[in-house]
């Protein structure tokens, strides 16, 4: 169901709902719910006005940790001079330490955590916030660090399709013991709008290619140096080479679920990472921290550039 008309489709029929830029959920039992209690976010339909809190939002912007996403609002509130830079950006989810949240003008600014399980239950309660809010027309982007495959460290890649580990474009969830295949297909166009802006830009590398999604940080990446490992460097060497044949130029831990929500969500959206190192080169961080910190701020640099663009904001001297 979307938000003209209230359309409603049977249970476990799913389709990308083009409502004119409305939110789009498919679950019948929210109409029959007086409260939707959002409990990792801690709010809820019956305790905040959610379309007076949040049915200006146009771009949100989610990221794995909570001090990335409220110094991506610093960042963007000084970027837009919407408010004055040095205000304090309270937390809109103080009450729980779950996720962090925080708000300037269109933008809003969310923390996922680490890992598909982490993220989906994030995104899950963020489309029903902005389903219940009347948002319309809403763009999301992840942005986030990866390790990179075959590319310079510091070169941002915005991912045209998310993969599995065999080289797949979907993510495959088991529901009520069946398993469920879901497309992770994103958008296009906003993807060849951030390399344009990449490219205005001028500032640093960027790229568009796959991203492969895993469900862990070691032994799914092939990395050598977990607490387990039963193969060996040739082994390593020869999958990141099957990966980079197949597309892929990075790897993470979000992109997948991300992708697929959107999709089902109907609304407009990309993923944007920095690499931090080449696998083929190495599994641990080596770049001091300071290098690393100017890497991490290149995907909020992109999204706010192009923030900037969509509400005809001069980039300022």
């Amino acid at each position: 169901m979307c938000h003209s008309g209230k359309q409603k489709m049977p249970l476990g029929e799913e389709k990308n709902g083009k409502c004119d830029g409305s939110i789009y959920v498919n679950n019948p039992h929210l109409d029959s719910m007086t409260d939707d209690i959002l409990y990792h976010f801690n709010l809820g339909t019956s305790t905040h006005d959610l379309p007076k809190m949040f049915g200006d939002v146009k771009f949100v912007c989610v990221g794995g940790s909570p001090w990335r996403m409220k110094s991506f609002t610093e960042y963007i509130a000084k970027e837009l001079g919407l408010v004055d830079p040095n205000a304090e950006y309270p937390n809109i989810c103080a009450g729980t330490d779950r996720y962090a949240m925080y708000k300037v003008g269109p933008v809003l600014s969310v923390s996922h955590g680490m890992g598909i399980p982490s993220i989906s239950i994030m995104l899950h309660e963020l489309i029903k916030l902005l389903y219940h809010a009347r948002c319309t027309d809403v763009t999301v982007v992840r942005i986030g660090t990866s390790g990179g495959i075959g590319l310079k460290p510091g070169t941002v890649v915005v991912t045209k399709q998310s993969v599995d580990s065999l080289f797949q474009p979907h993510l495959e969830q088991t529901i009520l013991g069946k398993p469920v295949v879901r497309s992770t297909e994103l958008d296009k166009e906003l993807a060849e709008e951030l390399l344009q802006c990449g490219k205005e830009l001028g500032e640093f590398e960027i790229i568009i290619g796959n991203t492969m999604c895993t469900l862990d940080f070691y032994e799914g990446q092939a990395r050598l140096d977990g607490a387990f490992c039963s193969y060996s460097e040739e082994d390593k060497q020869n999958y990141l080479a099957e990966a980079y044949a197949a597309g892929v130029r990075n790897i993470e831990m979000e992109s997948s679920v991300f992708a697929a929500m959107c999709k089902l969500s109907n609304l407009r959206a990309a993923v944007v990472c920095v690499t931090l190192l080449d696998r083929q080169k190495g599994d641990q961080l080596t770049s001091s921290h300071e290098v690393l910190n100017n890497y991490q701020q290149r995907p909020q640099a992109l999204v706010g550039h192009y923030i900037k663009k969509k509400l005809n904001i001069s980039k300022k001297s």
